[in-house]
């Protein structure tokens, strides 16, 4: 009952009678006192004052399902949410609960991760309170082929979401890696179960750091967060809300064609990499070119010397005042 006791308390303009809420969830009153003594243990401030009820003041900034769901405002990102102040990795989880049936839109957030997983194997840094990491698990009537564009889609979600919360500018660097000022402050990883013709579902794996104020040494130099970028805390939970609303959005988009024909345009206007001179570390055959856009298949476009080429995978550096970063 928590959740949607914060839920209330949250939609209310004035205080909401202990009566009221009794009669709205059809409890007594001792089961209202003990949830609400919970949340304030929880770390909500809340003010009962007699004859008039209850009143929410303030929110810590605190990660649980209650917190979630009572914050919840999109259609069906959410409907199904798994908080664990540590897990392993939440990919790894959200492709468990696939398997176990759950629907579309499950959405998996930890507290901490300590076995996350990067692109291309590689680990990160999952520090307790200090981050958001979540999985978003989906089953959709989509073509295989036309899956990993999902990334760029959820690129688009986060880079808006950190934009609208902070005030600050952001960026992506191809093809899902979000930035500010050069340093990268979120990553994303997509998996896909998938049959010839078929998704059986996929897992769109988001880490952001939020409260950072430094990092180990081999990483400080490509790596930021928001309060490193601000100077302030934000709240984690509002922050994930705000991006699966922007997902919700994008994805809808998105799913018109299937691919990203109808976001080319606001995609490019976010790309660092555009009119930069980029290096692509092809494991064939490393080059380097000038970076100008993605095609609605989500290839970047790149223009050497001697002809375009389009760029479906790999890594891309961007060459700056040190060398290529």
């Amino acid at each position: 009952m928590k959740a949607e006791l914060l839920s209330v308390l949250r939609d209310a303009d004035d205080y909401v009678s202990g009566q009221d809420l009794c009669e709205k969830f059809g409890v007594s009153r001792t089961a209202v006192w003990k949830g609400i003594n919970q949340l304030k243990e929880a770390g909500y401030e809340i003010e009962a004052v007699p004859n008039k009820g209850y009143k929410l003041l303030s929110v810590p900034d605190t990660l649980s399902e209650e917190e979630l769901k009572s914050i919840r405002k999109t259609a069906w990102v959410g409907q199904e949410i798994f908080y664990y102040p540590v897990i392993d990795s939440t990919n790894t989880r959200a492709k468990q609960l696939a398997e176990e049936d759950y629907p579309t839109g499950t959405l998996v957030v930890a507290g901490q991760q300590d076995a996350g997983r990067g692109r291309r194997g590689r680990s990160f840094e999952s520090p307790q309170g200090a981050g958001i990491f979540m999985t978003l698990m989906l089953k959709p009537e989509l073509s295989p082929v036309n899956a990993p564009m999902l990334t760029l889609v959820a690129a688009l979600a986060v880079c808006a979401a950190i934009v609208k919360t902070t005030g600050r500018p952001a960026g992506i660097k191809w093809p899902n890696d979000i930035v500010m000022n050069g340093k990268k402050v979120c990553g994303i990883l997509t998996e896909m179960s998938a049959q010839m013709d078929y998704v059986n579902h996929i897992v769109i794996g988001i880490g952001i750091n939020v409260h950072n104020e430094s990092f180990p040494e081999e990483i400080a130099p490509v790596a930021t967060s928001l309060y490193m970028e601000t100077g302030e805390h934000f709240n984690r939970a509002a922050l994930i809300e705000e991006v699966w609303e922007q997902f919700e959005h994008y994805y809808a988009i998105f799913m018109e064609t299937e691919d990203l024909s109808g976001l080319v345009k606001e995609y490019d206007a976010h790309l660092v990499n555009r009119n930069q001179i980029v290096k692509v570390l092809d494991p064939k055959e490393p080059f380097e070119g000038k970076a100008m856009g993605i095609t609605p298949r989500g290839e970047l476009i790149v223009d050497t010397w001697e002809s375009r080429r389009l760029v479906s995978a790999g890594e891309v550096s961007v060459r700056g005042v040190y060398g290529y970063v």
